[in-house]
């Protein structure tokens, strides 16, 4: 999987920079955080640099709950959720992509959760996230 881009830790990730990385999926990104304020105005964005993967990464919350992760890579972004095996039958039924089931279904468990990542090159998959976004906070 493509590596995080943003690792100067002395180089907060500014939309400039973040721009700067993601290229032509600029507008990916200005459509899903405009769906995203829209959508859920609750939802909080927090960039911060973790040492463990020496890259800054957003992490999206609500309140206490982590909704997702955000990271840069070259030319675009990915972001990722995590789910518990209790959120198995709501994910199967819900309207994301069968790509996205498979890698839930099949996916490595990080303990009791697994996870499921998207790569944000395509405008079809901000759907994806919102719907995930929605299942997240049952």
């Amino acid at each position: 999987m493509n590596q995080p881009v943003l690792t100067n830790k002395d180089q907060f990730p500014t939309e400039e920079i973040i721009f700067s990385r993601i290229g032509k999926t600029k507008s990916i990104w200005e459509d899903l955080f405009q769906q995203i304020h829209t959508e859920q105005p609750e939802l909080d964005e927090q960039w911060r640099y973790y040492n463990d993967g020496k890259s800054w990464l957003m992490k999206v919350t609500r309140k206490s709950k982590t909704i997702f992760w955000l990271s840069v890579i070259e030319q675009a972004f990915r972001v990722t959720f995590y789910f518990g095996d209790k959120a198995g039958p709501a994910l199967m039924e819900s309207t994301i992509s069968g790509i996205l089931k498979k890698e839930f279904k099949e996916g490595k468990r990080y303990g009791k959760i697994r996870g499921i990542t998207i790569i944000m090159d395509k405008k079809k998959n901000i759907r994806d996230v919102m719907e995930l976004i929605k299942l997240k906070k049952k």
